[in-house]
């Protein structure tokens, strides 16, 4: 539907000048509005009517009475506001265009609003796009536990009540030498809940440098003060000694809290004690060492793209009490907040209220069992699990699954595209220097911008995700799954048509 932004009478009635004449004028104009408006708002047609129409009546037989009337009802009260703003035209019964743009209207609603996509950005723990795809076996153990009853909370043995952090604790702890583990539903659950543990009224240590966002306007100071302790920044932006946070000790001490900087750098002119410096600090004063790591790197695999991610075993080998991290980001599995560290820590977070309250469902769980496994031998996780398989693949491997779409695209008279070497990044907070080496396609489709491609694009089943670079929009098959390939070139062909 159309609508004039302002009437002439309007811009008139708002002109507001010093005179009396000028003034008598404008509010004369002002109530021939109101009285234009009421005359509108009465012209508005009834629900029944809309609906008894032609065309009402077709799109009730195509959707349901009830499903049509409750969107018609919408439309009417946006079409009152909007005269009562002083926007005009109003839509008829005749109007084809509006029916259209109902029908349109329906079938949006009805269209699944979580659905999945191709993620062609480059990015491959992508945030706003589900972060790591979960590997088959996941995704089989998922619909294993969903389709009918589990064990979540029953032990199989005994026949009594059991624990759910029992499925993965024990995975936990001899992937990353922690005597004791448990599951959140995020990382930022996570820290909440340790801090709460142990710094609750107290207080907690922690580097200037090291006070970051987390994501999606999440900051790490507010998420500390929720915990309920009093935050002690130490050191300076660029550099903190041990002596800073020596020096900050007090009666009120807690908790020492370290980040790992996963999601930025701070180079140059720089200096911070290592954890181990931090544990002996920590273990004299008695208080806990909580290190925070973000991206739950769990293995020491050799690539050049990683070297600069410890694992949470290095944390835990160097004295760390505490280790919290992700489950969806370079582990490679669902969304989780995970805890591992001394064992009669973990079991005081566990008999904390919060830790209930922040718990992992039984879907998440059953995914990370199953990504946990995929790390024990005889599994290779960098061929099982897709997050570390599109970080460590041969570059040599993703040009040859470029060129093949190439070729086919070739075939379109529409489109123009060429082949590029690029870079692509882990993201989700991971590895902010380090790009990897990929092969991208560049497209061009005559009569279409970059944005309007980008557009169509987004709209196809399954929406295809890309970037645009340098007037050109981009697919960077670092990221396009092998099984999505098929989906890609008909999203694309359907597009352009």
């Amino acid at each position: 539907m159309a609508y004039y932004l302002c009437t002439p009478e309007v811009k008139s009635a708002v002109c507001c000048v010093n005179n009396d004449n000028n003034r008598y004028k404008m509010w004369s104009n002002v109530a021939g509005i109101a009285t234009m408006t009421q005359k509108l708002l009465r012209q508005l047609p009834s629900i029944d009517k809309w609906l008894s129409s032609e065309p009402g009546n077709a799109l009730c037989t195509e959707f349901s009475h009830d499903e049509v009337a409750y969107v018609m009802r919408e439309h009417l009260a946006s079409l009152r506001k909007n005269l009562e703003k002083g926007l005009k035209k109003i839509p008829t019964l005749q109007s084809d265009e509006y029916f259209a743009l109902l029908r349109a209207d329906l079938f949006t609603r009805r269209r699944k609003s979580l659905r999945g996509a191709i993620n062609a950005t480059g990015i491959i723990i992508h945030t706003n796009l589900g972060r790591a795809p979960l590997a088959r076996e996941a995704l089989r153990a998922v619909n294993e536990v969903t389709r009918g009853y589990s064990n979540l909370e029953f032990d199989l043995e005994s026949g009594k009540r059991g624990s759910r952090h029992e499925h993965v604790e024990s995975l936990l702890t001899q992937l990353t030498g922690a005597e004791g583990a448990l599951v959140v539903n995020n990382c930022a659950a996570a820290v909440l809940v340790a801090l709460n543990t142990f710094a609750r009224a107290g207080e907690v240590l922690i580097s200037r440098g090291e006070l970051v966002e987390i994501g999606g306007s999440f900051r790490l100071p507010d998420v500390i003060n929720r915990s309920g302790a009093h935050m002690i920044e130490v050191g300076t932006t660029n550099k903190t000694t041990l002596h800073d946070y020596a020096d900050a000790l007090g009666e009120a001490t807690r908790v020492l809290l370290s980040i790992h900087p996963s999601n930025y750098r701070i180079v140059g002119f720089t200096a911070k004690p290592s954890l181990r410096e931090l544990a002996k600090l920590s273990n004299k004063k008695k208080i806990v060492l909580i290190e925070d790591l973000g991206s739950g790197k769990l293995i020491d695999f050799k690539s050049s793209f990683l070297v600069s991610e410890p694992t949470v075993a290095h944390s835990v080998a160097q004295g760390a009490d505490l280790v919290t991290f992700s489950g969806d980001k370079i582990l490679g599995g669902p969304q989780a907040g995970i805890i591992v560290g001394r064992a009669e820590l973990i079991d005081a977070i566990k008999r904390n209220p919060m830790s209930r309250a922040m718990r992992i469902d039984k879907l998440s769980l059953a995914a990370l069992n199953a990504t946990l496994q995929l790390y024990m031998p005889p599994n290779d996780p960098l061929k099982k699990i897709p997050v570390l398989r599109m970080i460590s693949e041969d570059k040599a491997n993703v040009k040859r699954r470029a060129t093949n779409v190439l070729k086919k695209l070739k075939k379109h008279s529409a489109i123009e595209c060429s082949l590029d070497d690029d870079v692509s990044y882990a993201g989700g907070g991971s590895l902010p220097m380090n790009g990897i080496p990929t092969t991208v396609i560049r497209l061009q489709v005559k009569g279409l911008t970059p944005n309007d491609l980008a557009k169509r694009l987004r709209e196809t089943e399954p929406p295809v995700i890309g970037r645009i670079t340098n007037d050109k929009f981009v697919l960077d098959f670092r990221t396009i799954l092998p099984r999505d390939v098929t989906d890609l070139i008909a999203s694309i062909e359907n597009a352009i048509q």
